[in-house]
């Protein structure tokens, strides 16, 4: 018995190829749509869940703090925030602030920016400040996003902002967002990411010279650092590091790296317990301190390594690193000691005498 072929004229071929086609467009159309709408509805939830804070506030009896010109200076007039540099553990940390935030009475912020954009027009750095500044019924306050450094006195603000911050080894950090824009994480598992389906390892993507793991793709946590300057997003420039490294120094109160996240949050603890108090205990034990992890990622060789370090923008987002470093273990030097593989916080190293008048 001969076997059957019903062979489609191409005429046939043709119009199912173009129905396939309008179909898959059409699928992709609807896709967006619904990003779209689920965009706007979280942003009129969180404006939702803004509005109930602000009126629970007044309802609370904040009519005394609502009638002074101007908030008293202490632990409630404190603001932080955390720029956070993407692909650095900073959900993890995030979630510790969030977790904490009721227990120790504090408001935590996402800066949504669109498209995480991480620079912000001039009209929004202003609002943003006045935000910031103003928003008394958010204070005290824990702001964090996928922000550049904003220097608050060009202004006219006489109390600033703490900032602090975690930064990564540069191409550990490249790695994993390489992975992360492919696969995801098991953070959101089901959420459609910007290259899924395209299954090349970093590996590959390195030996073709691809554009989403090439040395410009580090340039990242120095720009992040120098601020919205326009010379701080040109890559490779002296300047924007020579400018991040000031503003590390001069603006942040503590900047840690992800290999050592726990010490970082153990000295917030002991320098920020408004805020996080109970952090360490949580990270160590909690059931979210390793929350986001980026799925099928694959060491690199040490051929793509090798490569990479060989371009003079890795040399600068090194250098960068390693000053992040070097500065983050003198703090720590200074605030703890280790004693049979555990680190201990120091008690107290000053005291105030020869106080006059005596009364």
């Amino acid at each position: 018995m001969g076997l059957l072929r019903v062979m489609m004229p191409p005429k046939l071929q043709l119009l199912a190829l173009l129905a396939f086609a309008v179909a898959m467009f059409f699928l992709e159309n609807q896709i967006q749509k619904l990003e779209e709408s689920r965009g706007k509805l979280e942003r009129a939830i969180a404006r939702h869940e803004v509005r109930e804070i602000e009126q629970r506030h007044i309802q609370d009896g904040l009519r005394e703090r609502d009638s002074a010109a101007v908030l008293p200076d202490g632990e409630d007039d404190v603001v932080i925030i955390y720029n956070r540099v993407p692909k650095t553990a900073s959900t993890s940390f995030t979630n510790i602030a969030y977790d904490l935030c009721g227990k120790n009475h504090y408001h935590v912020l996402h800066i949504n920016t669109t498209k995480n954009n991480p620079v912000m027009s001039i009209q929004d750095q202003v609002r943003f400040v006045k935000n910031v500044t103003e928003w008394r019924e958010m204070k005290p306050a824990f702001y964090h996003g996928h922000v550049s450094f904003l220097d608050f006195t060009k202004f006219g603000v006489k109390k600033k902002p703490i900032y602090i911050n975690v930064i990564r080894d540069p191409i550990e950090r490249l790695v994993s967002y390489y992975y992360f824009l492919r696969f995801g994480d098991d953070y959101r598992p089901g959420l459609r990411r910007r290259k899924q389906g395209d299954k090349k390892t970093f590996d590959e993507c390195v030996s073709a010279g691809g554009s989403d793991c090439a040395p410009e793709k580090l340039w990242l946590q120095i720009p992040f650092f120098c601020g919205h300057y326009s010379e701080c997003w040109n890559v490779g420039s002296q300047w924007a590091l020579e400018q991040a490294k000031y503003n590390l120094v001069n603006e942040y109160m503590l900047v840690g790296v992800t290999e050592e996240l726990e010490d970082f949050i153990m000295m917030l603890e002991a320098s920020l317990p408004r805020f996080f108090k109970g952090a360490t205990e949580l990270y160590k034990t909690g059931k979210k301190s390793h929350l986001r992890k980026t799925s099928e990622k694959k060491p690199p060789t040490k051929e793509s390594v090798t490569k990479l370090q060989q371009s003079d923008i890795w040399k600068m987002e090194n250098d960068f690193y390693e000053f992040a470093l070097e500065q983050f273990q003198f703090v720590r030097a200074h605030a703890v000691r280790e004693k049979d593989g555990e680190l201990y916080l120091l008690a107290q190293n000053f005291y105030y005498e020869k106080i006059y008048p005596k009364n």
